[in-house]
């Protein structure tokens, strides 16, 4: 049966054709397409909200049991945590913050990796942008990394990630559905998501009423398949160029930059120190390798370990991790106090993880990255980079500009901000 034929109160798993898959996706619903399958969930049977992770697993196992479908879909925020830092890493008491959504939705459809099919598709079209406001403005970010700069020499601080935000409003609605396929369209390969966020009151983080996060991430925080764990950390980038010998050029200059492998070691070290503990075995490549999205290099490097105890799911593995250094900084706790301080808005979900679990705490989390929150007739796009020692103000603010490009040319949109 085809999942347009679906009826509302359908509740068997069901195949899909992933080109099919992907024109079903709605506004709401949840959608996830990576190199081994594509999940589209809709409806919610169940809502577990709240901020102590811990306690949402154990939650989530008992509602799992017995469930309609043995997987709950969700979102974590880059904040998690029952306690915070105050600004973009945190909150004041009482006020509203962003926290973890899982649902275990009313349907569920799987079907094979959705980019090769995507991609044989045309683009659909989204409206023309009424207004594009960089926040911060470029002069804004350059001194905000200035600062971070200066942090870095008079502290143990050993990388901040500070990010922009450009936000776009039109005059008609905002189709999330056009992004998505957009962006599949676009990225042949990573983590390609829409995840519907809770509502948003008035005065709270991001756009107010009903929001869609749409992205494209490069990047795995962790998966989860029996006692085998995988983490694929990003850090170190350049752009891509159309000139293919500017492109090797780029790309050449990334793998023999002293620099950006040192940063990428900082990541790298703290997510084998977060897995150590939790596995009998971890194997790590001694070098990162090249990877490549649509406007991006990166340098990434593969972790594979075996867990010690099957019992811990990929929920907790997530959050065991989060927040890499490769969206916060390291040490965690200094550079989340001074992405608050720097940072002139809320981060809310972007730098956090979409993904899901199921009854067995297999799962997969990828890095809430180049994505934006779409409202009805706004959509606030995100971009960041990692500054260390050795960073220009400069160069950080050329890679937040090329790392926006992923969402501008799912728009449809020529623009350098």
């Amino acid at each position: 049966m085809t999942v347009a034929g679906r009826g509302a109160g359908a509740r068997a798993d069901q195949r899909a054709d992933p080109a099919e898959l992907l024109a079903a996706y709605r506004r709401g619903d949840f959608f996830l397409s990576t190199a081994e399958r594509s999940i589209l969930a809709r409806g919610a049977d169940t809502v577990l909200d709240g901020d102590d992770i811990d306690g949402l697993d154990t939650r989530l196992s008992q509602a799992l049991t017995g469930a309609a479908h043995p997987v709950a879909v969700g979102v974590l925020p880059f904040a998690t945590g029952a306690t915070g830092a105050t600004g973009a890493a945190g909150g004041e008491p009482g006020e509203e913050r962003a926290v973890a959504r899982f649902v275990l939705p009313r349907e569920l459809w799987t079907a094979e990796p959705a980019h090769g099919a995507a991609a044989q598709r045309a683009t659909r079209g989204v409206p023309v942008p009424a207004e594009v406001t960089p926040f911060p403005a470029p002069e804004g970010h350059r001194a905000a990394v200035q600062r971070a700069l200066a942090a870095l020499d008079e502290s143990d601080l050993r990388k901040v990630v500070l990010a922009r935000a450009l936000d776009i409003s039109f005059t008609a609605e905002v189709d999330p559905a056009c992004l998505l396929h957009n962006l599949v369209r676009d990225n042949t390969g990573g983590y390609t998501y829409a995840v519907e966020l809770p509502r948003a009151a008035a005065g709270s983080p991001g756009p107010p009423g009903q929001r869609s996060l749409v992205g494209a991430s490069p990047e795995l925080l962790v998966r989860r398949s029996g006692t085998l764990v995988s983490a694929h950390p990003h850090a170190g980038s350049a752009p891509r160029s159309s000139d293919a010998d500017v492109d090797r050029r780029n790309a050449e200059a990334l793998l023999g930059s002293a620099k950006d492998h040192a940063e990428h070691a900082m990541v790298t070290e703290a997510v084998v120190a977060a897995l150590r503990p939790l596995c009998r075995r971890i194997d790590v490549p001694p070098e990162p390798s090249l990877m490549s999205t649509s406007t991006m290099w990166h340098l990434g490097t593969a972790i594979t370990g075996e867990l010690r105890d099957e019992g811990i799911s990929a929920l907790r593995l997530a959050a065991a991790l989060h927040p890499t250094p490769a969206v916060c900084g390291t040490p965690t706790p200094a550079a989340r106090l001074l992405v608050g301080e720097l940072e002139p808005f809320e981060r809310d979900y972007y730098a956090g993880a979409v993904g899901w679990v199921d009854t067995t705490g297999d799962g997969e989390w990828a890095v809430a990255i180049r994505c934006a929150q779409v409202a009805e007739r706004s959509l606030r796009l995100y971009s960041g980079g990692g500054i260390v020692a050795g960073s220009d103000p400069d160069a950080e603010l050329a890679e937040t500009s090329a790392k926006f490009q992923t969402l501008l040319r799912a728009m449809g949109l020529d623009l350098n901000l």
